[in-house]
């Protein structure tokens, strides 16, 4: 990996942004929505594969799901009009719409995309497969009953409600099916073409997708909602948080979320710009190889949670993206228990290593996405371990780098993020608490847990035992025993910092929420003339 100065690239680039002030506009256009964030973590725009956080909001534009949740999480209808649930299976009936290629909309490109989702065996994939449908069974429990209605059969492992969350991810986008099957290659169902083009009924198409650079959406004017307020959506990658304080201030950007706690707090005192600090219900994490040799071992890992400044990390760096918590539930959900008392304590840290026969220390390596705030993150965890003779070495990479490694468990300590499938504890311990089979061959690397190598079948069982518990009281009682269970285990998949999205937007614009899981809709967003 090549090294530079981080100071010579910011003055370089807004030295650059300076020098070309006279060729730049001073407002972004009133039909025109222009995002600066990260696109580091955006791989792939095929809807059954892409899970990454940036590349859901694109997703979530181009493409509509058979249901939706709202920012406070409610499940409302999108492309099912309506619903039925008669214990044993859940029937959908369509509404009339048509995909950007003019092609109506029916059961038969749900069943496609849903089946398509098992068979492509993606990471998205898992969300499913732990409720028990599979690649093998998925043609038996998901039913075409006519043009317009479709039958999904419920397993034994979950709710209708359980179900009708997963159905508003953005893997169970619903795609053209017709369209996609013009272009499968060698088998791929489709999915070479669909990494780089759209095939869905959403608000906007896709223009251009350059990795790293910028994504263009273009308005679908025959969207059945009705036509986006804005003709195009403009997506640029700016990672650096000084280039993109000053391209707010410019004006070159309407919408911002890849900025420093410092850079942030510069727009809080500006009446021109408006802050949203958007719960997503995730965490920040510490991922913890459980295949490493000291990371195998509890004492070590209950070493590591005594061994971070939570308070002064929080303090200091994090600010609007995270707010400490070491349970995977936020505190204000129903049924959260309160934090376990980890803290920075040196001489326990120290002590917990000694028992575990690690009385002068180790190094590990930890990786991450080059990224705020996980970069600055990153260098505090590095001092708080160092402090307790834990040695750690940051290794620095673009999302599918560090994606790859956490997926091949080719890492002691990475530092990744969740979000919660349900507004509930349940669905906030979801990545935390399943990994039905942690063999190396199962390859299960859509399980947040597994990539950990993190073995813990009876959490999975109260897990699963609790996905279907119908009584309101025991489900509660359960909620409790899954946490408490969590934390005396000393988790190899640590809570850092409940996950927060912060985000400034120029007054300029109206009606943009952000979304909890990144499922944030633009069809609606105006912006005023410029002043």
């Amino acid at each position: 990996m090549k090294h530079f100065s981080k100071a010579m690239f910011i003055s370089a680039a807004i030295g650059m942004l300076t020098l070309m002030a006279p060729q730049l506009q001073a407002a972004t256009p009133k039909d025109q929505l222009v995002i600066g964030t990260s696109l580091a973590q955006v791989l792939s725009l095929d809807p059954q594969q892409a899970t990454e956080p940036k590349a859901l909001e694109i997703l979530a534009n181009l493409y509509d799901r058979l249901v939706a949740t709202t920012a406070d999480g409610k499940i409302v209808p999108q492309l099912a009009e309506s619903w039925t649930d008669d214990g044993k299976s859940l029937t959908l009936k369509l509404r009339d719409a048509t995909f950007v290629s003019g092609n109506p909309i029916t059961a038969n490109d749900v069943v496609f995309s849903l089946t398509r989702l098992l068979k492509l065996n993606q990471s998205g994939s898992s969300y499913f497969k732990r409720i028990g449908y599979s690649s093998e069974t998925i043609a038996e429990q998901i039913h075409a009953v006519d043009a317009k209605t479709v039958r999904i059969d419920l397993t034994d492992k979950v709710t209708t409600e359980g179900l009708l969350y997963r159905l508003a991810l953005g893997v169970s986008s619903i795609v053209d099916s017709v369209e996609v099957q013009k272009h499968v290659v060698d088998g791929d169902s489709g999915n070479a073409w669909l990494r780089t083009h759209s095939a869905g009924s959403g608000p906007f198409t896709l223009n251009k997708w350059t990795p790293n650079e910028i994504v263009i959406l273009d308005a679908n004017k025959a969207y059945v909602g009705g036509a986006p307020k804005m003709r195009r959506v403009i997506i640029r990658h700016v990672p650096e948080s000084q280039v993109e304080r000053l391209m707010l201030d410019r004006g070159d950007i309407d919408i911002g979320n890849a900025l420093s706690k410092s850079d942030l707090e510069t727009f809080e005192t500006k009446s021109n710009f408006v802050i949203q600090r958007v719960p997503t219900g995730g965490f920040y994490v510490l991922a913890m190889n459980a295949g490493n040799q000291y990371l195998a071992n509890p004492k070590v890992r209950e070493a590591i949670a005594y061994g971070i400044d939570y308070k002064g990390i929080e303090k200091t760096i994090m600010g609007p993206y995270g707010r400490a918590r070491n349970i995977p539930v936020p505190e204000n959900f129903e049924y959260a228990l309160p934090n376990p008392d980890w803290h920075l304590d040196v001489d326990k840290a120290k002590q917990l290593l000694a028992e575990a026969g690690f009385k002068d220390g180790f190094s590990l390596t930890l990786k991450t996405i080059s990224q705020t705030p996980r970069i600055d993150l990153a260098t505090a965890i590095q001092a708080s371990l160092g402090q307790i003779g834990i040695k750690v070495e940051i290794q620095q990479g673009n999302g599918s780098e560090i994606i790859a490694a956490h997926r091949s468990r080719n890492f002691d300590l990475l530092l990744p993020q969740t979000s919660a499938l349900m507004p509930n504890v349940l669905g906030s311990m979801d990545d935390f608490a399943n990994n039905p089979d942690n063999r190396l061959e199962a390859n299960n690397a859509g399980n947040f847990a597994w990539r950990s190598a993190w073995d813990i079948p009876e959490l999975t069982a109260l897990a699963q035992k609790t996905s279907v518990e119908p009584d309101a009281k025991k489900r509660a009682e359960l909620y409790g025993q899954m946490q408490q269970m969590f934390v005396d285990l000393k988790p190899a998949l640590l809570p850092l910092f409940e996950r927060f999205e912060p985000l400034v937007l120029s007054g300029r614009v109206k009606g943009y929420l952000g979304h909890p899981n990144q499922m944030t809709r633009l069809e609606n967003v105006t912006k005023a003339e410029a002043e």
